[in-house]
């Protein structure tokens, strides 16, 4: 019976501070005079969008001499939590608001998608909802079952709290206590780098960051989900069927710094940005 859990070491991406406590001093207030910004702004959340927002934060601080943005992972709930709490300026949310969070507002800034991946040695080429649902509890746990060689499964999960294990679980119409895993992650880097250097490893990570990885020499591949390939060219023609929207949110109507933050963030300025990270860019 496989039931073994283990939670890998968490990793450092970019300039981003890791799971530092929402216990954290608050934000420091913006200034704004004669049309200059000034300040600092604390965005902490999704691993998902936290590198994205980081090579933002990195073009607005270059405009605006006078400010720091301090950008912090540690999944969606996280974000939820430290904009509610007033915690963080912006939480980053890797998916639409539940009916439960309506306090908050969001402004969505990219869109995403999720993939099941693969190490690119595995001949299997796909799978289908039924198998993907029996290898996640544990009903299929040899490659051979699936067309594959002959060995077992390691089956990487995300951590609760992550918004992409809520919604694989919610595509899946998986409980997340049904999900039984060899390895339990954290951000998205560690399930590339677990399936990367494990042939027999499966797991699943958002389109953005997989197909980044698969196109820069890293040893995955990404697997269809009901017969349409993963990819953010389908994500971004709404084909793909795990798709999400990558947010800010805040805990009141934004003003002065953060206003000026999220209106860059959303706008035609860092469409490359989002772009070159394997996002879709909203309209403007």
């Amino acid at each position: 019976m496989k039931n073994l859990r283990i939670l890998a070491p968490l990793s450092v991406g970019l300039a981003i501070s890791v799971l530092l406590p929402s216990c954290s001093k608050p934000p420091s207030a913006a200034n704004e005079s004669a049309n200059t910004l000034q300040g600092k702004l604390v965005l902490t959340g999704s691993s998902t969008v936290a590198p994205l927002a980081a090579e933002i934060a990195k073009r607005y601080e270059a405009q605006h001499s006078g400010v720091r943005i301090d950008v912090q992972t540690g999944g969606s709930s996280r974000g939820i939590a430290d904009a509610r709490q007033g915690v963080a300026d912006l939480g980053m949310v890797s998916r639409s608001l539940k009916d439960n969070e309506k306090d908050l507002q969001a402004f969505t800034i990219a869109k995403d998608g999720i993939s099941v991946i693969v190490n690119t040695s595995n001949p299997v080429k796909s799978l289908t909802d039924g198998q993907i649902v029996e290898i996640y509890t544990n009903k299929i746990n040899n490659w051979k079952q699936v067309g594959g060689p002959d060995a077992p499964m390691t089956v990487v999960n995300k951590a609760e709290g992550r918004s992409t294990l809520e919604l694989f679980a919610d595509h899946f119409k998986l409980k997340t206590k049904e999900i039984t895993a060899d390895v339990v992650i954290g951000d998205n880097e560690q399930g590339i780098k677990t399936v990367a250097g494990n042939p027999n490893a499966i797991g699943y990570v958002s389109i953005g960051s997989g197909e980044y990885a698969a196109t820069h020499n890293t040893p995955i591949k990404l697997l269809p989900v009901e017969g349409v390939t993963a990819s953010i060219a389908n994500v971004s023609n709404d084909t793909f069927p795990i798709s999400r929207p990558l947010n800010y949110v805040t805990n009141k109507p934004p003003t002065g710094l953060a206003k000026d933050f999220i209106d860059f963030s959303r706008s035609k300025g860092v469409q490359d940005i989002i772009q070159e990270q394997y996002f879709v860019p909203i309209s403007q």
